[in-house]
């Protein structure tokens, strides 16, 4: 009797363990993973937590965040498509990405996502009729300065009408340097590419009608405001903390914007997760935006729009695809998603109906009432051929910087770049 019970207690463990292989085996079945492509390294961790919580709302999904920017993310993301490890999602931006990688990218024309989402912000991810992308919030630039060391150096911000009144307070602020305990006026961040780029952005949105279509279908560029950036850049030479092409973005805003060592830098409100993190107190008390006269000495704009917009891989597994829009739907179309945006990551959502009191920051209000009130520049230049920001614009304007060529060879070297870069875009549009 005692070998039976043996015998049958022993059989009840085999089948209770062959039970606990099943069930675990069907969990790890049904769990689906998304890889995340992240271009902005600033809101990593703040991806991450959403991620989190969007995980804890659907049990099932997992959401794998790969962050790598600065300027080298989109040369990452491409070695991964080479190599054949493509991600779920990625962050692309605007129409010159979307029609590189059109190819390999989901159509959400019929998703509900967006149908919360501002209209016009649409136009960046779509190509031939069909919305291969959903913005993922609405940013802008400036000038980011100090309000503290205005004050201190009498300077009234409100008062900066022209441009003339601008380099005014330039000049000022430069004049009581050691007083005010400043490295320099500036502290433009010339190492980094996005500076360049967002910077020529100012000057470069009325040639192309101030629209994101004719500026991604224009097959030149003419600098009719070339010679305004080049005031502008000589202005910021002058005053900046050197060597100004070998800034980085750390130094400019973790170092010195941040320490008051500087008045002002050329950034925009993405900088708020950043400088909270370091300091709550400075974004609260000291940091004002101010606006760049780009056509005219006195009729001064911000540049403001969808920089950035959220895609799905079309070649990723079914349930993968049908996962990252629940993730989209989530972020921008729940009231915890919602949360996440304003107030982890210090975005202003590009959904129609956002509460605009909701924002926490005194730039994201400013760059949000001037997209709204249709006052601002667009994002021209984010449209401008694949690969020209890096391989060209940003180059060439470190060469000038530096003495190296003069700014007809600038605009000469950066035309003739545009022009051949365009071609082999319009000849080969999703290679």
């Amino acid at each position: 009797m005692i070998e039976t019970k043996g015998k049958g207690l022993y059989f009840t463990m085999l089948i209770f363990l062959a039970t606990l292989l099943l069930v675990g085996c069907q969990s790890q079945d049904d769990e689906v993973t998304i890889e995340l492509f992240n271009q902005k390294p600033e809101i990593t961790q703040q991806l991450k937590d959403v991620a989190n919580a969007f995980s804890k709302e659907y049990g099932d999904v997992r959401i794998n965040v790969t962050t790598v920017g600065n300027g080298n993310g989109a040369a990452a993301l491409q070695a991964k498509f080479i190599s054949g490890d493509e991600p779920d999602m990625m962050m692309l931006g605007n129409l010159p990405d979307i029609n590189h990688y059109s190819e390999y990218l989901y159509d959400m024309t019929d998703s509900s996502v967006k149908d919360v989402m501002i209209p016009k912000l649409l136009e960046g991810a779509t190509v031939d009729g069909r919305l291969l992308g959903i913005p993922m919030s609405i940013e802008g630039f400036g000038f980011m300065y100090n309000k503290s060391i205005f004050s201190k150096a009498g300077i009234d911000p409100e008062g900066i009408e022209t441009y003339q009144d601008f380099v005014a307070a330039v000049e000022s602020l430069d004049q009581q340097k050691e007083e005010l305990g400043l490295d320099a006026v500036f502290g433009f961040s010339g190492a980094d590419e996005n500076i360049t780029n967002h910077f020529s952005g100012n000057f470069t949105a009325s040639e192309f009608n101030n629209n994101i279509i004719d500026a991604f279908e224009a097959k030149t560029i003419d600098w009719k405001n070339g010679e305004r950036m080049k005031m502008y850049a000589d202005l910021i030479n002058k005053y900046n903390v050197q060597p100004l092409i070998t800034l980085d973005y750390s130094q400019s805003v973790e170092t010195l914007f941040v320490n008051d060592r500087v008045a002002m830098i050329h950034q925009g409100n993405w900088i708020v997760p950043t400088l909270n993190g370091l300091d709550p107190e400075f974004v609260k008390d000291k940091l004002g935006i101010l606006p760049v006269f780009g056509d005219t000495d006195d009729e001064a704009k911000f540049v403001a729009g969808a920089p950035w917009y959220f895609t799905i891989n079309k070649n990723s597994d079914q349930k993968v695809i049908e996962a990252s829009e629940a993730f989209l739907s989530f972020l921008f179309d729940s009231e915890t998603g919602l949360d996440h945006l304003v107030n982890k990551f210090n975005f202003v959502p590009p959904t129609k109906d956002f509460d605009a009191n909701r924002i926490q920051d005194e730039p994201s209000q400013v760059l949000y009432e001037a997209l709204m009130d249709e006052k601002n520049n667009d994002m021209t230049y984010k449209q401008a051929p694949y690969g020209y920001l890096k391989s060209s614009l940003h180059p060439e304007f470190q060469k000038y910087l530096s003495n190296r060529i003069s700014w007809e060879e600038f605009e000469k070297n950066t035309k003739i770049d545009f022009e051949s870069l365009r071609q082999v875009q319009n000849d080969h549009p999703s290679d």
